[in-house]
């Protein structure tokens, strides 16, 4: 996987102002940085980088740029054949027979310093500063889509229908496919492309065996972020990104597609288990305006899947 990313960026160095850093360092040098969050400084003194912080900063840059324009494309696609989608249903349904399910959807928030403007939009309701990102998933882990473009005030229902997925998916729907869906929290509105819980349901109803089995089959993005921060710590929020939304955003994406090189040459898998999630209490909590187009549509999908339990 190193030997990859490094021949990746290094085909597309050749005409850096870097000269004086060999690609391998530069690499290394960014690597460090997404695995423990340093600060650049700290990044620099590192015995194996020995780069003072205008380099190191300078080489981040470069790296982000040259990984989210070679890997980002390469590594983070939603479609899926229609073997790859048989085989996400069956291996979503061996979870809690749930039917139908695809994909699963979450929001997570990236810690980050109040921008220098409009940071207000930054402020989220969990008291920081952060990048609301939309993470999508399949049934190994792997993330499909990324969305890391807006402020932490915007709630996940909104980055969901701000999303270019958002769309891909009611295109795919009104050309006919059915049957296939994403799973969400209550944070999303209900849709016939995403099914999401019911509401106030009482305990050891139909409805409440119906969100079991959705909270159950829906966990693995929960995971999948817990192994996506824990691998790169610089997510994690134990200290602030201090860089611009946009370099953060570009941090997030070249972080998703190296999280998905690292399934792939089967990188040291993590243990997802051992991590603490991030508590979605507040946000499910939140009520959610359906897509009047589709509520009695999605209404009746999930119903009728709640008739299959």
């Amino acid at each position: 996987a190193f030997k990859y990313v490094l021949d990746t960026f290094a085909e597309e160095t050749q005409q850096s102002t870097l000269t004086s850093l060999s690609p391998l360092n530069r690499v290394v040098a960014a690597l460090r940085f997404f695995a423990e969050g340093s600060y650049q400084h700290g990044v620099g003194t590192d015995y194996n980088v020995g780069m003072g912080q205008s380099t190191v900063s300078k080489s981040l840059s470069h790296f982000l740029e040259v990984m989210q324009r070679k890997l980002c494309p390469e590594w983070i696609k939603f479609d899926q054949s229609e073997e790859e989608k048989i085989q996400a249903k069956q291996e979503f349904y061996a979870k809690a027979s749930f039917p139908g399910v695809i994909m699963c959807v979450d929001g997570t928030h990236i810690k980050i310093v109040k921008p220098s403007e409009e940071g207000f939009l930054y402020y989220n309701r969990k008291g920081f500063y952060s990048i609301n990102a939309m993470v999508v998933c399949d049934n190994r882990m792997r993330i499909k889509s990324i969305d890391a473009r807006y402020p932490g005030c915007n709630h996940d229902s909104h980055v969901w229908g701000l999303s270019k997925l958002r769309s891909h998916m009611e295109r795919r729907y009104r050309e006919g496919e059915r049957n296939a869906w994403l799973l969400g929290d209550a944070g999303y509105p209900l849709q016939p492309w995403l099914m999401t819980p019911y509401r106030s349901v009482s305990q050891s109803s139909p409805q409440s065996n119906y969100n079991m089995r959705h909270s159950t089959t829906r966990n693995i993005v929960e995971r999948t972020i817990g192994v996506l921060k824990n691998r790169f710590r610089c997510l994690l929020g134990a200290r602030e990104l201090h860089y611009s939304p946009h370099k953060v955003s570009q941090i997030i994406n070249v972080a998703c597609a190296l999280h998905n090189i690292c399934i792939y040459y089967k990188v040291g898998d993590l243990n997802a288990n051992e991590f603490n999630f991030e508590s979605r209490q507040e946000e499910e909590e939140e009520e959610q305006s359906s897509d009047p187009d589709y509520t009695s549509i999605a209404n009746r999908i999930r119903d009728n899947i709640l008739a299959t339990f």
